[in-house]
């Protein structure tokens, strides 16, 4: 499930990604915004966090023209708390209204709410499946056709991560960044002994070869 953050405060901008990839959610960012429309068009995404105070052009005005060409959710995270900001943004087309500051399991649960709502609920997408290897995302065990093993947090999240880039070479930057989002120095290792974990995980289950290692790289399925 793809978030698209509309936000033009860094920090908050910031904030909000970690927050919801954390929450396993795909992001995108919009920190150019001249052209947020074609953005939104590009990403196609299955909801939108956005404030009302942006450059150039504000919320409300956006949500109307987002509305135009587009069916997707949108939620106002925003600091107007006034009871008339909040009904022009509904009659503009938000689906709901959050005011900062926000509690982040509050702002999670009411994204899932919308989400359920819009037919576009995470439950479609709980069980990911490549190469004969299952991943269930609620309850966070790898599985092939007759056995299945569970997994840590961080072991899941490493493999989430290379289930959304199938086929692709994820560095380990990005999986540093991904897995402890930089509030720590993290040592290089601890990366490899993560992968070293899963490894051992779906050798239980019989798989072997899942993770390649791209020496000097990162790592793909």
């Amino acid at each position: 499930m793809n978030i698209m953050i509309i936000e033009d405060e860094a920090k908050i901008r910031s904030e909000l990604a970690i927050l919801l990839k954390n929450a396993l959610y795909d992001v995108s960012l919009v920190e150019d915004f001249s052209a947020v429309e074609e953005q939104v068009k590009q990403a196609n995404p299955d909801l939108i966090l956005m404030d009302i105070h942006l450059p150039v052009r504000d919320g409300n005005e956006l949500c109307g023209a987002i509305r135009q060409s587009l069916d997707v959710p949108i939620i106002f995270l925003t600091s107007e708390t006034d009871v008339m900001s909040e009904t022009n943004s509904m009659l503009m087309g938000g689906d709901d209204y959050i005011t900062k500051p926000y509690h982040p399991s509050v702002l999670l649960a009411r994204i899932s709410a919308v989400l359920k709502r819009s037919g576009r609920s995470k439950a479609d997408a709980t069980l990911l499946k490549y190469k004969g290897v299952s991943l269930d995302t609620r309850a966070y065990k790898v599985s092939t056709d007759n056995q299945a093993v569970e997994l840590s947090k961080n072991e899941f999240k490493l493999l989430h991560y290379l289930f959304l880039h199938q086929s692709e070479v994820v560095s380990r930057l990005d999986l540093i960044e991904y897995l402890w989002d930089n509030d720590v120095f993290i040592d290089d290792n601890s990366l490899s002994v993560t992968v070293n974990r899963i490894r051992s995980r779906l050798a239980e289950i019989g798989v072997t070869d899942f993770i390649e290692t791209k020496r000097g790289v990162g790592y793909k399925i």
